[in-house]
């Protein structure tokens, strides 16, 4: 069966609604974070933005929501293309 790993965590592809890398950035309210595109950030933020963080997403069905948060561009980008490694050995 086809899976993927991230972190210490296995999932099954089949499973797996929605996979999205995003940008936690700091709403003004306390330590509250939203998620933004990276796109967004390349493209449009133009410093106007504080990153707190950037992230790794997986949506299994409606409710469930797995995290992978990460401090640097580069660790996400590490783990993406270590996502992308295991998708092309399949």
């Amino acid at each position: 069966m086809k899976q993927i790993t991230i972190e210490d965590k296995t999932f099954k592809l089949k499973n797996i609604k929605q996979l999205y890398p995003a940008v936690l950035v700091k709403t003004g309210h306390g330590e509250e974070t939203t998620e933004m595109s990276l796109e967004w950030i390349d493209i449009e933020s133009k410093g106007r933005v504080v990153i707190a963080g950037y992230g790794l997403f997986i949506r299994i069905g409606d409710e469930e929501k797995h995290s992978f948060i990460y401090e640097t561009r580069a660790e996400l980008d590490q783990t993406i293309a270590n996502l992308s490694e295991q998708l092309n050995k399949q």
